[in-house]
């Protein structure tokens, strides 16, 4: 295999938060791996999903477009039971599958000669059959349907019941990602030798609700938890954060330290699975011939559904327009590129998730399409040391999140991140320099720099056809809340 051509590994986690793994700070969680390919690559602390959930950021991957763009602003709602929700505000429309339209990275690099395969959540359509992996590109797929997380009556254990993964008999009780990574290393195992290079998305479900693993593994996070005198503390406040009153403007859950025993486990046989694959990988000899690129499909989820992880010191998670919902982990290892005597370690330029698209065109010689616009910008310069010519980074999303943010849009340029909330255009400004946590709106301290960033976000809005919320004329405000009994 030409080193023009080499094997794409590309693993996308569910819901993992920014300080979710060793190598980003975590506390508590165990990632070995994970760590290791952070020694061995590069690793980015300014990375960020192309939205606060999922199905957005995966249509960011697949296209190259921002969420906007796409018209995936947010998860898909296959059966239609849950969104518009109102507030203030009604949720602006969206697509429940992704547009047949564009050009997708693997339609790309199957033109290439390329081997495709999907192997786990896919969250992009495929209700009744429509909007599959195989209508996008995908020669394999194996997991992937219409579903955001495991469905099955027994969530993570078998039988899944996932239409495009058959239930085995003798697999009763099996957690899903001990069946997908041997599955995904299956495929990389059978294409070994072929002059074929291959492209492997692979998306295991973790850490995505239910909050379920085995239970060997959850006990010793048991045992680590009262080793180290930590409990299941929590924090619960009132609106908080809530720039106005809306219809999720209720009581917020928020977990102050990394602690619960079960999601630990999930991060941590989410590493394991990406051991499987990388040894797949050495053992047949394709290790260096294969870029590993490793992110998330949004932040942490820290203030609903129990709380499992928190992001601190960023704020919020999931769902948010803070940087806990939208900051995420991304390690990229690049054989004779991120191993150069001259690479970069650490990489703290902010970078989103269509960037991935042209990059990884760029990385197997495939040229990005012309004939509609990409909004990724490869990011081949700074994994060899230059700098990236962007002026900001944008996101959109004009949704009530279920996690309890309201619909907002935000711009990051430099250090400054602006976010406005959609009900009543209110802005505020933060230095990410010196407040990486957004305690301190500095939109009256520098009122030029927000009056900038706010035109920018809008002229933006303009070029990529956002779609906004509507005023809601049903609106009845929420009556005063006490806080917690």
């Amino acid at each position: 295999m030409s080193a023009e051509r080499p094997n794409v590994l590309c693993i996308v986690a569910d819901d993992l938060g920014w300080r979710d793994l060793g190598c980003y700070g975590s506390p508590f969680y165990e990632t070995p791996t994970l760590d290791a390919l952070a020694r061995e690559g590069t690793r980015f602390t300014d990375a960020y999903a192309a939205a606060p959930v999922c199905s957005p950021t995966r249509a960011s991957l697949m296209t190259g477009q921002y969420p906007a763009r796409v018209g995936v602003t947010d998860w898909i709602d296959c059966s239609g039971t849950t969104h518009p929700m109102r507030g203030r505000v009604v949720d602006a429309e969206y697509c429940t599958r992704l547009p047949d339209d564009r050009p997708t990275l693997p339609e790309r690099l199957r033109e290439g000669g390329y081997a495709t395969w999907h192997v786990g959540k896919w969250h992009l359509g495929g209700l009744g059959e429509d909007s599959l992996p195989g209508d996008h590109g995908f020669d394999v797929n194996v997991g992937g349907c219409e579903w955001g997380k495991p469905n099955g009556p027994d969530g993570y254990f078998a039988p899944w019941e996932i239409p495009t993964l058959a239930d085995r008999p003798d697999e009763d009780g099996r957690y899903l990602p001990d069946r997908l990574s041997e599955t995904a290393v299956g495929l990389i195992e059978d294409h070994a030798g072929r002059d074929e290079p291959f492209f492997l998305n692979y998306n295991p479900y973790l850490v995505h609700t239910p909050i379920q693993a085995p239970s060997a593994l959850v006990e010793n996070y048991e045992q680590k938890r009262a080793a180290l005198g930590l409990d299941d503390r929590r924090e619960f406040e009132v609106g908080d954060r809530m720039p106005t009153e809306s219809k999720c403007d209720e009581r917020i859950e928020r977990r102050l330290v990394q602690s619960d025993p079960i999601y630990a486990a999930m991060v941590e046989w989410l590493d394991r699975s990406v051991a499987r694959l990388l040894e797949g990988l050495e053992q047949t000899g394709q290790a260096s011939e294969t870029i590993v690129v490793f992110t998330s499909d949004n932040g942490g989820l820290a203030t609903a559904e129990g709380s499992p992880t928190t992001n601190r010191p960023l704020a919020e998670g999931k769902g948010w327009m803070d940087e806990g919902g939208n900051r995420v982990p991304l390690l990229v290892r690049w054989p004779s590129v991120t191993d150069a005597d001259d690479a970069p370690d650490v990489i703290d330029t902010p970078v989103t998730t269509p960037d991935l698209f042209p990059t990884l065109l760029s990385a197997v010689d495939r040229s990005v399409p012309s004939e509609y616009p990409v909004d990724g910008v490869s990011l081949e310069p700074l994994l060899v040391g230059e700098s990236l010519d962007r002026d900001a980074v944008f996101w959109h999303y004009p949704h009530y999140g279920n996690q309890g943010a309201t619909p907002a849009g935000a711009v990051r340029s430099g250090n400054w991140k602006l976010v406005e909330y959609f009900e009543t255009g209110h802005v505020e400004l933060y230095d990410l320099a010196t407040d990486i946590s957004e305690d301190r709106d500095r939109s009256g301290d520098h009122p030029e720099t927000a009056q900038r960033l706010h035109t920018r976000l809008r002229e933006w809005r303009d070029e990529v056809g956002t779609v906004l919320p509507e005023p809601n004329p049903e609106y009845e405000p929420w009556p005063d809340r006490a806080g917690p009994d």
